[in-house]
């Protein structure tokens, strides 16, 4: 388990924040995948929600006046009806608040959408970048966070994994034993937002709102909020995550697998510890290009619309530090505002004090006040273009990842 990192708000304005009633937790939807749009727009009163959408759909409502459509209230009930077949499985999610935590240990392919105002139904495709300030019309949330010992696995709102012991953290640099099953090798989630609030009324320490493990998924159009820990890509797993917002404060993307966040808002809500906490292994240092580690492409750093006032480059943040002496974190053209601190990257903690020289950290093209290299730490590599062109998604996973919908439009 890491150190433990306290929230920064102020008791005004995290009342305040709660009057919202999330409305900051997540984002809008600012592109759309040509694949799934007839289905995800809300349709007229009277008209299937189901109406242009792919042969066998389940769908999840909330909504009483639906009770004729659904199949299901909740997505895990609709999750837990899949078979294993083998087969592609699509769940569409009304529009609602749904409160409670999705597990797929599917090893099917599985592909859930969040549904889409009516209004999308007329707008051509475009390509505006996420937004920070606007929910999608689905959010699925929970307000589990670690206490008396439990491990951060069990945290979290979305799991994918194919079994408990798979999910698991566990501690230290090595963290939990590695597992032979593999789960899910085809999930993808459109225009959902998950959401772990335990942070936004306690002062505490982990409070996941994903664990993808040994599985491979891709999210699109969607947000992930929470304090420490938000996102978490686990051993053997590969994710791909686009046009989504990301909300946290310490540590908010970790993980130790390989995870590519392209065209993507980090929202800092405060800071504290690194923005990517990673673990590598000693097999990333003999291959062509570093595998497991955090990616991050054509992105922004930016202060999260409802970070703490007081947030500001004295008190700045990082852009990571190394879980182990393996980590890998690279940044490539992205726009940092002037919240990050000018070394850029910190020791983990006072044990261990010192950045390895096996330790990747990386940057190209930073733009913006926080993206100012010039006083970097000496250990960080600063790339050429030509470096920067051996970091691409292929590269990265070593293959043309099937699992990823690359016609969705950003």
């Amino acid at each position: 388990m890491r150190p433990r990192f306290e929230c920064s708000f102020s008791f005004s304005f995290l009342t305040l924040y709660l009057l919202t009633s999330f409305t900051l937790d997540s984002h809008s939807v600012s592109a759309l995948s040509p694949q799934f749009l007839l289905c995800q727009v809300q349709k007229p009163a009277g008209q299937s929600p189901l109406e242009g959408c792919p042969a066998g759909t389940i769908y999840v409502s909330a909504d009483s006046s639906e009770s004729l459509y659904a199949n299901f209230t909740k997505v895990q009930d609709a999750v837990d009806s899949l078979t294993d077949d083998g087969e592609l499985a699509v769940i569409l999610i009304g529009e609602g608040q749904y409160f409670e935590t999705v597990n797929v240990t599917r090893s099917s392919p599985l592909t859930i959408l969040g549904q889409l105002p009516s209004s999308y139904a007329t707008l051509p495709i475009s390509t505006p970048f996420a937004n920070a300030s606007q929910p999608n019309l689905v959010q699925i949330f929970n307000t589990v966070f670690v206490e008396n010992g439990i491990d951060d696995a069990a945290t979290a709102v979305l799991t994918v994994a194919p079994n408990e012991a798979a999910a698991l953290i566990g501690a230290g640099t090595t963290g939990a034993p590695a597992q032979g099953a593999f789960g899910n090798v085809d999930f993808k989630m459109y225009n959902v937002d998950i959401q772990n609030r335990a942070s936004l009324t306690f002062a505490i320490s982990q409070a996941l709102a994903t664990d993808i493990s040994y599985a491979n998924a891709s999210f699109y159009g969607c947000g992930f909020s929470s304090f420490q820990d938000t996102w978490y890509t686990g051993k053997n797993a590969s994710t791909y995550v686009v046009d989504s917002v990301i909300f946290g404060q310490t540590d908010y993307l970790f993980g130790f697998g390989t995870a590519w966040f392209q065209n993507v808002i980090l929202a800092a809500r405060g800071c504290g510890g690194g923005t990517a906490a990673w673990k590598g292994t000693n097999s990333s240092l003999t291959e062509r290009v570093l595998r497991y580690g955090a990616y991050i492409a054509d992105s922004q750093i930016i202060r999260s619309p409802d970070a703490n006032a007081t947030l500001n480059i004295t008190d700045g943040c990082y852009l990571g530090r190394p879980w182990n002496d393996w980590a890998v974190t690279v940044y490539l053209n992205t726009f940092m505002e002037d919240i990050i601190q000018p070394v850029g990257w910190e020791a983990f903690d006072s044990a261990r004090p010192t950045i390895m020289n096996t330790t990747f950290y990386a940057e190209y093209n930073s733009t913006g006040p926080g993206g100012d290299t010039s006083s970097r730490l000496s250990i960080e590599h600063l790339l050429t273009a030509e470096q920067a062109q051996e970091f691409t998604v292929d590269e990265v996973f070593l293959e043309h990842p099937s699992w990823i919908d690359y016609r969705y439009q950003y």
